[in-house]
């Protein structure tokens, strides 16, 4: 039996396999039906991966599958993703670091379909997609952020950035720079301001929530390592924060 950093790596590997066909993308019927092989090989797996995986034995049939789904390439990526999700997750909590189980505990405790989801996706994108794991990262602070401030009874607008959202959390739970009397203190919450602006702005210029010219920058796992690893540590901060407050009952 395969070790389970290997195993989650094959059925990551083989997860966006499928989702680069299914929406467009150029891939041969002898990638497929070999990680498939692997993949259906292993006695701890075979019974754990999606219906479809079992019933589809070559591209033509994955096709004649997928196509159902969704006309669109976005219903077919969420659809892929949700099928994989739970053998991922269950991949991911035994090979995932200290820090990554650390956000996710925190994370499930917040009672928040959105911010889990974000989550989650960005740890299963950002090795093979690191500008949409990019983007999972923002939104992931997002989703922290609207559902912090809708509990705080906060207002604010669909349109504000992330910046702004971000000003207006630090500021309802007393976390701005302004609202701190210890210099070191400022200078901390200061640098996490920071932050979230340089997770907002690497989005906007890695990430895949905008086309992309010839001459565009690419991100490399490093950058998504990166953003994700940031985004979480600062989740969990925002998280425990709240929870500490009189009024964070969630």
């Amino acid at each position: 039996m395969a070790a389970k950093d290997e195993l989650l790596e094959k059925v990551e590997t083989f997860q966006n396999l499928l989702i680069s066909y299914a929406t467009g993308g150029q891939v041969t019927d002898n990638e497929f039906k070999l990680l498939r092989s692997e993949l259906l090989d292993d006695l701890t797996l075979k019974d754990r991966l999606p219906r479809f995986v079992r019933t589809c034995r070559d591209l033509k049939q994955f096709w004649g599958f997928i196509k159902q789904t969704s006309p669109g390439y976005q219903g077919r990526r969420k659809y892929l993703w949700d099928e994989f999700r739970p053998l991922l997750e269950e991949l991911e909590v035994k090979t995932g670091s200290p820090a990554d189980k650390r956000v996710g505990q925190a994370i499930q405790e917040f009672n928040s379909d959105a911010v889990h989801e974000s989550w989650r996706d960005a740890l299963v994108r950002r090795i093979d997609d690191p500008d949409g794991a990019i983007t999972s990262a923002r939104t992931l602070l997002e989703s922290v952020c609207k559902h912090i401030l809708d509990k705080a009874e906060v207002s604010y607008e669909d349109k504000f950035d992330l910046p702004k959202l971000y000003k207006l959390t630090a500021e309802a739970l007393s976390l701005a720079p302004s609202q701190q009397t210890e210099a070191v203190l400022r200078q901390v919450t200061g640098g996490c301001a920071a932050v979230v602006e340089g997770i907002g702005a690497m989005r906007n210029a890695l990430g895949d929530a905008h086309g992309k010219g010839l001459s565009s920058a690419r991100p490399e796992l490093r950058h998504a390592e990166l953003a994700v690893n940031l985004a979480g540590t600062l989740a969990v901060f925002l998280i425990e924060t709240w929870k500490g407050t009189k009024s964070g009952a969630i």
